[in-house]
């Protein structure tokens, strides 16, 4: 549960890009509820030291965080809720939306190749190029390996 609150602060966020603040949030499900809700209860929420929100407090934080109270209760819907605030959170980063803005109007094929090279990037960053020399003389895109020099 924990996970999945967290998950909701990380992914949503105000009109100039900022986190919610417990207090914020708080407020507004305890406006919803009419319930006891405090900042401090919901910090312990998210940070797992409770894990037993009543279901009036769960639906107060789905319909602030703009979520189906499915994502905290349905196991297959939840997972494919919190995969769309992931890309939310990513889409957030302007060289990440830029990217994206700009693959729209290419083929599946190029989007394809551009897949493959962030695979590839992301394979280097990470460590795990265990290819560098085969993707570096070409070799793996069925290149030459011819250097020109």
């Amino acid at each position: 549960m924990a996970d999945k609150i967290d998950g909701l602060f990380r992914a949503v966020r105000r009109p100039n890009r900022e986190q919610y603040s417990h207090e914020e949030v708080a407020r507004a499900c305890r406006e919803a509820t009419g319930d006891s809700f405090s900042a401090t209860y919901l910090w312990q929420l998210r940070t797992g030291r409770r894990d037993n929100p009543t279901k009036r407090h769960l639906e107060a934080l789905a319909r602030f965080f703009d979520v189906p109270v499915a994502y905290f209760f349905d196991g297959g819907q939840g997972a494919a809720i919190a995969r769309e605030l992931e890309l939310l959170a990513a889409l957030r980063d302007a060289g990440v939306r830029s990217v994206a803005l700009r693959a729209v109007n290419l083929s599946p094929e190029s989007v394809g190749t551009i897949s493959d090279l962030i695979d590839v990037i992301a394979r280097r960053e990470q460590g795990g190029s265990e290819q560098n020399g085969s993707e570096q003389n070409g070799s793996e895109r069925g290149g030459s390996g011819r250097g020109g020099g």
